[in-house]
């Protein structure tokens, strides 16, 4: 009996500690959820979440349902939320429904959110900043509602691989500049919120769409309505700007939309031009005649002359119009190219005049300057640059800098120094000042030429342009100051007090930065080699994404007897042969930094050890040496199979022989793949969060 009993005893404890220690929810679901719990403050209205471990489908956790050991739904609407969703949502695959809205969460949408989502409604928050660009790669979304946030900036164009989205709504928010051309392969959207935001030119765009809803209120949009969007049942365009009377008709063969029509069509339009051009040859005739008439009645010198002169004018006329044709034809292809479907357009506006500063001449100062309205004109003519980047007074950059004070300096480099100005408002920006050497003969429209091609570069990992100063032989460009500083600060500046970045964090770093490298190398047209990626040029934002400085900048490294750092140059280099491979090389190099909290080269060590990638190569594909090659910063905290195919990428990257090296796309991938199937989380009782500020 007694027999019997200890054996059902041992049964019921047995029973007890398998359920215990035999989660229902796979791990990174848990962990994921884990980091989102943290990152919302960790609130009491979540019963049954924790800030580690638990059992998310076992325990049924609020808000959260699952199917088998998966979580497929997270709902947690108006809970009174605030904080911040964390920044492992992209390990949530099989979450096709999420909802956080009518909260009160801040902050950026995170850059990676539920890649196979269906459902995303983030309404009705203070979500700030842009719409992020991961959206493009959501290819099985249906209803997208960011609506009533604090979104503001460029749409980019990423709406190319997105058919399926039946609803989207991003009304009363701050969104600017025009609609990406990509909505017109929206191919399946039937409602489309756009009310009370700050869009502007034509919606040209939505004219094939199979609207059955449209609203673009209260925005600043011009042109004509389409024709194809009049027929709408449930269709809302007051307060714009569109153009009274009737819409002029479209260039022969295009409909209004700018799509080409069918044939028919295009027999009718050239049968039209073919008339009009009739028309316009009789009354070139006729103005021949009088011409010839007038000219018999003036002397024979006189009409050389006069003639000569009209001939000279009309020539130059058309010659001036066949080139600002071309120039224009150029410039729109230079700017972009979708290589992939998923490339980020840049909007090509004319750039504005700021207010001038009244037509005053600068001080010389031994080199040629330009006041501040010539120097925009001289970006004007450009016809490219973006609206973002305005004019600084020198005066005011100085005031904010203490004039260039030692003491507000960032950074030195081969190009210049970066300054921190500090204006009276609060606002801070960085202020990358130019060795005025690098001129050539100090002029200042190269450097017009330099802000205009920065200009275009737009992407969420890419430090952006906000402006530019050039006055009295000093050239300067204004970014958006990163109180995090950089990588290189985080991984080779920390003392035994800082908290180091948690493998996490490694992970989304690098694949920031490859997709900031991807929009130069494929995205743009012409490519953009950037030639100087290194972990002094990753800044970090407050929730420590990346941001990839000196963009657009190549031109200043062939003339500098420095090129990158030690370390992260390409065997290549020496031999003055920079390619889009070099950079990936630089890139890989990042990604070492990254694994095993060394620099590039450290002269500190031993002889063997001092180059990074001579020293770490041999090892990457060694277990044994991989795991003692690991940050000891982590802490032995790290998934092992992610870190192995991190060391897989990075050994192509850094091959000897750039052919064998591969384009960034495919790194890009690579790095989605090992986010996608590693089980890329930390163990269940460490709090992640507690190394990751």
């Amino acid at each position: 009996m007694e027999h019997h009993l200890l054996f059902g005893l041992w049964v019921l404890l047995s029973g007890v500690f398998v359920t215990r220690v035999f989660s229902k929810t796979n791990a990174p679901d848990v962990s994921a959820l884990n980091v989102m719990y943290t990152s919302l403050n960790s609130p009491s209205q979540l019963s049954g979440w924790k800030s580690s471990g638990g059992d998310p489908c076992g325990d049924s956790w609020d808000g959260i349902k699952c199917s088998g050991d998966s979580v497929t739904e997270i709902s947690l609407s108006n809970l009174g939320l605030s904080g911040s969703m964390g920044y492992q949502l992209s390990s949530l695959t099989s979450v096709t429904y999420f909802d956080l809205s009518k909260n009160n969460i801040n902050g950026d949408i995170p850059y990676q959110l539920p890649p196979n989502a269906q459902y995303i409604d983030l309404s009705e928050n203070s979500f700030t900043n842009n719409v992020p660009y991961s959206f493009s790669q959501m290819t099985d979304l249906q209803y997208l509602n960011l609506a009533h946030n604090k979104l503001n900036g460029q749409l980019t164009d990423m709406f190319g691989k997105l058919p399926k989205l039946k609803d989207m709504d991003l009304s009363f928010n701050a969104l600017t500049g025009n609609l990406p051309q990509s909505f017109e392969k929206l191919s399946g959207l039937n409602n489309l919120y756009l009310q009370n935001n700050k869009f502007t030119g034509p919606i040209n765009v939505l004219a094939n769409l199979p609207l059955d809803d449209l609203n673009v209120e209260n925005n600043h949009f011009s042109g004509w309505i389409p024709n194809e969007l009049k027929g709408i049942q449930n269709l809302k365009t007051g307060g714009n700007s569109w153009s009274s009377g009737k819409a002029p008709p479209p260039p022969p063969g295009v409909h209004s939309s700018g799509k080409r029509t069918e044939k028919g069509d295009s027999t009718n339009s050239i049968a039209r031009g073919l008339t009009i051009a009739g028309i316009a040859l009789g009354v070139l005739v006729l103005l021949i005649v009088i011409i010839s008439l007038f000219s018999r009645k003036s002397s024979r010198h006189s009409s050389h002359f006069y003639d000569e002169e009209r001939f000279s004018q009309r020539k130059s006329f058309s010659l001036a119009s066949q080139e600002l044709s071309k120039d224009l034809r150029s410039d729109i292809c230079k700017d972009y190219k979708d290589l992939r479907s998923s490339s980020t357009s840049i909007e090509i506006a004319s750039f504005q005049k700021s207010p001038s500063n009244g037509g005053r001449t600068a001080h010389t100062s031994g080199k040629k300057s330009f006041n501040e309205a010539e120097f925009v004109n001289r970006l004007n003519a450009r016809r490219s640059i973006s609206l973002r980047a305005t004019a600084h007074p020198l005066g005011d950059l100085q005031n904010a800098t203490a004039n260039f004070a030692s003491g507000r300096l960032l950074g030195h480099g081969s190009i210049g120094r970066v300054y921190r100005a500090k204006y009276a408002d609060g606002k801070v920006l960085a202020v990358k000042k130019i060795d005025s050497s690098l001129f050539k003969g100090g002029k200042s429209d190269e450097f017009s030429e330099i802000v205009s091609n920065i200009s275009k570069l737009h992407h969420p990992n890419i430090a952006e342009l906000v402006g530019y100063c050039s006055e009295q032989g000093h050239n300067m460009l204004i970014y958006e100051y990163f109180r995090n500083d950089s990588l290189h600060e985080f991984l080779h500046m920390s003392d035994e007090y800082s908290k180091p970045l948690t493998w996490n964090t490694r992970v989304r770093i690098a694949m920031g930065t490859a997709r900031a490298v991807e929009y130069l190398h494929e995205v743009c047209s012409p490519p953009v080699i950037h030639k100087n990626i290194k972990s002094s040029n990753i800044l970090l934002d407050a929730e420590l994404n990346p941001h990839l400085s000196d963009c657009g900048l190549g031109m200043f490294h062939q003339r500098t007897s420095q090129n990158l750092g030690v370390g992260y140059n390409a065997p290549e280099c020496k031999r003055s042969a920079y390619t889009l491979k070099s950079d990936v090389y630089s890139f890989g190099v990042v990604m070492l930094e990254l694994l095993t909290g060394r620099r590039p080269f450290d002269s500190s060590r031993p002889r063997a050890e001092q180059c990074l990638v001579v020293w770490a190569t041999p090892r990457l594909h060694d277990s044994d040496s991989l795991t003692n090659m690991v940050d000891p910063a982590l802490r032995g905290l790290y998934p092992p199979k992610s870190v192995s195919r991190f060391a897989d990428i990075i050994s192509q990257c850094v091959q000897t022989e750039f052919e064998f090296r591969p384009p960034i796309s495919e790194v890009v991938q690579s790095l989605m793949r090992l986010v996608q199937h590693s089980s890329v989380n930390m163990r269940e009782d460490f709090r992640m969060d507690d190394y990751d500020h």
